[in-house]
Formats: structure tokens, sequence, C-alpha cells
């Protein structure tokens, strides 16, 4: 359409990949159609964050490992990119001060000032400015499951001011699983109900269910694994021995970072 403008996106997925999986790498291709069929976006690159050891989830084996299994995963795409940021920090950190990271590096990648000493001050107002409003600019969309959309409701996982600045400021691609139903959870939520419009909901119609917990159990239990992960992260796992029965127990008595921060609890 003559005078239409088209946003640029950078879809960002946060999570543990602990293992990364074929279906992690086939969210984004998903989302890429879905958002460039609307004939509003053009989706620029995807990132994937790996959580931190901080978020003391069972079973997360080291970052340092699950880094460079998503790297081995990313190697085969020209868009698809992994982040150590938030990987490396020695606190877990809320995804939504990790999207705020990563927007404030784009704009700042995008603006590409000559003169850093002296607009030091301006960039950081132009960061502020843009980071209220989009216009025809970069935008940021969190990616994810629907497992991570009805994650929301669970009591202390999440602020509520973190879910209206991801949601409400940047936006979020949602895609469904067999069994998930966004729309209902969404509709039952005054807060996402407020945002719906920011929110994408992408149903795969080739279903694929493919679990990192699945995949923990069957290498756990030395069964067969491929054609769920990419050749070269079984490979990795394999050299590396990770994935057993000792590994899979790693923070079972630990409470999750975030219930920690929330409430005040922790482990036993």
């Amino acid at each position: 359409m003559e005078g239409h403008s088209i946003t640029k996106v950078v879809l960002l997925a946060c999570g543990s990949f602990n293992p990364i999986t074929n279906m992690h790498m086939r969210m984004f291709e998903l989302a890429r159609d879905h958002l460039e069929d609307t004939g509003q976006y053009k989706v620029v690159r995807g990132i994937i964050s790996p959580v931190g050891d901080a978020y003391k989830k069972k079973g997360l084996i080291e970052a340092c490992h699950r880094l460079e299994m998503t790297r081995l995963a990313t190697e085969s795409s020209d868009w698809v990119m992994v982040d150590s940021w938030e990987s490396l920090q020695p606190e877990w950190v809320e995804t939504a001060k990790v999207v705020r990271h990563h927007y404030e590096e784009l704009l700042e990648a995008e603006q590409n000032f000559d003169d850093v000493d002296t607009i030091k001050y301006a960039k950081k107002r132009r960061i502020e400015e843009n980071y209220h409003k989009h216009r025809d600019g970069l935008q940021l969309m969190l990616l994810c499951g629907a497992d991570v959309l009805e994650s929301f409701g669970i009591p202390n996982m999440w602020k509520q001011e973190d879910i209206a600045e991801i949601v409400g400021r940047h936006g979020l691609v949602c895609i469904t699983r067999s069994n998930s139903d966004p729309y209902k959870f969404i509709h039952q939520s005054d807060l996402l109900w407020k945002y719906r419009k920011n929110i994408h909901i992408v149903r795969e119609w080739v279903t694929n269910d493919i679990s990192a917990t699945h995949v923990r159990r069957s290498l756990r239990r030395g069964q067969s694994v491929r054609y769920l992960l990419p050749d070269s992260v079984i490979h990795y796992i394999k050299e590396h021995d990770l994935y057993s029965s000792e590994s899979e127990q790693k923070n079972a008595d630990v409470v999750l970072a975030p219930l920690q921060r929330y409430t005040g609890a922790s482990s036993s």
C-alpha cells in the first residue's frame, strides 16, 4: 500500500534452553511468517537469551553449556543469534530488565551516533523518549510459548508492572501449543485484556510439541533424540556427558529465583 510504513521488528526469546530444541528455532520462523503476513512488520533479527544459573530452576545445567548449544543451534540461521548478557549476570535478571537492556542496545546501534562523548546525554534522552513510543521505527517483541503467557497468572512469578512493560510497551508474540487456549487466558486477565492488541497469537498448524523436559528424560534413559535437536547440539551433549539423573536433581531443593525475590522464600 502506497505510503504505508513497515515497522522493523526484533524478536527476543528468553528462557532456559535446557537444551535448545528444533522447536525453539521453529518458533522464530513461525513468528516471522505471522508478523510479515500482516503487511505491517519486517522481522530483521531474532535474539535468544538463555537465563543465568541464578534462576535456580530444577535440572538447569550451567549457562556456559546452554550458551554453546544455542550458538551451535543458530549457526544455520542467517537472522537468529544468541546473546550472552543475561546468562553472564551473577544474579537472576527479571525478563522486563532483559527486554529493556536489548531494546536500549538496539536503539543505540540504530542511532549510530559518531561523537559518543558529546552526545551521551542526548543519547540517553533519545532512548527514554523512544522507550514509550515505537513510531515507525524499530520495535522489540518478546517471543514465547503459551506456557510463558499462562505463567503470568502464577502468583509471585511476575510483577504486574513488568507484564505491563513487556506487553504494553513492546509486544508479545505467543506460539500456541496443542493443549493451550491463549485467547481464553487473555480474556480472563484484565491486564492482558488491556493490552490485547499488542499480543500476537500464532497457531502452529503442524503440531510440534517438542519439550526440553521430554528431551532430557530421553537423554537420561539413553534414548535417541535425533531430529528433535540439531545434530551439532546432540554431539555437544554427548561430548560433555550432559543431562544425567544427577544433573536433573540440581536445584531440586532450591526455591525458584522469582519466588525467592517476590515472596522472601529461601531454599530448605
